[in-house]
């Protein structure tokens, strides 16, 4: 009975005929998700979850895809958190989902990713945006300048391999465009589940590397939508794209490295006349090379040369120097040094206790956490995912489709610096691209009167700096950060 119970439940499925797709527990600890005499129905609400084993989510349209989730309580006592996996057959992607302290059954969705490739989300969580910050190995404390103030928002760790997200057998992600398929099949499957969030706006975000994730994990939940409304589902209301201090293009950041250390006009240089005089030299060669060989054409060795000539050339003698804020004196980019933040929370997130409490796999507990996979990095540098894919593209192209886009700068950040970020913008193509061209940058302001930073906008697109943050911006400059996000969310201009 049992196997034909299966078998007749897998036809469904192939067929369409049920809403989502039912999965054997996995490790023993999941419990089912809800059925109508042997048929999947959504499960409804998130209080239904328990908070002592996983719950198992699927969806017809996305096979391969299964999605575990409970409640847990930790971090912010205000509101309830949800942690679990994305299971993508032998690839499971962990991840943390928070709702709004205002009010869950109203406010807006935000997607979460940091960066790297191969960083873990845990830093936007526990360091700057998230509901709590970390004190110790063994404690938190509430973050009142946390994101989730006014909107209900996940952080996922991707691609696999990064922080608690694993792979049974070796499988690995090592490209953008891979990551987002597992992406846009987890934001189906969540929004199918849980109705209330139905038709909710959804703003992907994202910090570092995060720039060339988000505006490719937007297209293809954009591009899927279709799909959707075929199969009689409700579509995925993506409406914006938020990306921070992020490395989108290289063909203006690679230039960028040598203005933001001679020639930026809001910071004081941090090389000599001679060492300035010679990049400025080599920025041509370095854009003519990349050019050529990154951009006209894609050459796997020409433009793996290209992209090295450009960072030993031009950021090269700021080896020594705080690659994520120009005005914080420490060394180069051990993170932990310039951030013991980062240090405490691989320490609390090596707690075997932490780890019990959010559900990690049981497989994983005792190992070693680390905030950042040199594996998964290497994988997208050795693809070229990290410098020839045109991923600035995909922002025009969402904004030609009516999706607004949010570009904010920490304006003391050198590896993805304003100057770089704001060329990136102004070289960006679409229907409106002159409205946003045509508007001169201007101070924008919090509490009246105060300066936050400078900031443009038309079209949809809106490019902004945040006065004294760097790469983390969250971090340094939380009520700024959080001023900037409610706004966007909210649709006020700056």
């Amino acid at each position: 009975m049992r196997l034909l119970r299966a078998g007749l439940l897998g036809l469904l499925v192939q067929t369409g005929i049920v809403c989502g797709s039912a999965q054997l527990p996995f490790g023993g600890e999941n419990a089912f998700s809800a059925y109508d005499d042997g048929l999947f129905t959504p499960l409804g609400d998130l209080s239904s979850l328990s908070s002592t084993e996983f719950t198992s989510l699927g969806h017809p349209m996305f096979p391969r895809h299964n999605v575990r989730i409970k409640q847990s309580h930790f971090c912010d006592a205000s509101v309830r958190a949800y942690t679990g996996y994305i299971d993508v057959e032998a690839r499971h992607l962990f991840f943390y989902f928070f709702e709004s302290r205002r009010d869950s059954d109203a406010d807006d969705v935000v997607f979460w990713t940091n960066g790297g490739p191969g960083a873990s989300s845990t830093m936007g969580l526990f360091m700057e945006l998230g509901p709590c910050r970390v004190t110790s190995p063994n404690s938190t404390e509430f973050n009142p300048y946390g994101w989730n103030d006014k909107a209900n928002i996940f952080f996922v760790d991707q691609p696999v391999g990064v922080g608690f997200s694993y792979a049974d057998y070796g499988e690995s992600v090592g490209t953008t465009q891979e990551a987002g398929e597992d992406i846009a099949a987890f934001m189906a499957i969540f929004f199918a589940h849980f109705t209330k969030f139905k038709g909710r706006a959804l703003h992907l975000a994202g910090e570092s590397y995060g720039g060339r994730y988000i505006p490719v994990f937007a297209a293809t939940i954009y591009d899927k939508n279709p799909q959707l409304i075929e199969a009689g589902l409700t579509p995925i209301n993506l409406s914006s794209i938020m990306i921070g201090n992020g490395c989108t293009d290289f063909s203006t950041m690679f230039p960028s490295y040598y203005l933001a250390q001679c020639e930026d006009p809001t910071f004081p240089a941090v090389q000599g006349i001679s060492d300035c005089v010679r990049m400025k030299q080599l920025v041509p060669r370095c854009q003519k090379r990349y050019k050529e060989a990154c951009v006209d054409k894609l050459d796997t060795i020409d433009c793996a040369a290209a992209a090295d000539f450009c960072q030993a050339s031009l950021g090269g003698l700021f080896k020594d120097l705080n690659h994520y804020d120009r005005s914080r004196p420490c060394k180069g980019m051990n993170i932990t040094e310039c951030y013991p933040i980062v240090q405490n929370i691989g320490d609390f997130l090596n707690n075997n206790h932490t780890q019990a409490l959010i559900g990690v796999d049981k497989s994983l507990r005792g190992h070693t956490f680390n905030w950042s996979s040199q594996t998964v990095h290497q994988a997208f540098v050795a693809n070229l995912d990290h410098y020839a894919f045109p991923a600035q593209y995909y922002i025009g192209a969402l904004l030609e489709r009516g999706v607004r886009a949010l570009i904010y700068v920490g304006a003391t950040d050198y590896i993805c610096n304003w100057m770089g970020n704001e060329a990136m913008t102004l070289a960006l193509e679409w229907t409106k691209q002159e409205s946003f061209r045509n508007d001169p940058l201007r101070v924008w302001t919090i509490n009246g009167n105060q300066i936050a930073g400078l900031t443009r906008s038309g079209g949809g697109l809106t490019f902004a700096t945040i006065v004294g943050a760097g790469h983390m911006a969250p971090y340094d400059r939380p009520v700024e950060s959080l001023e900037l996000a409610n706004r966007w969310l909210a649709g006020v201009d700056l």
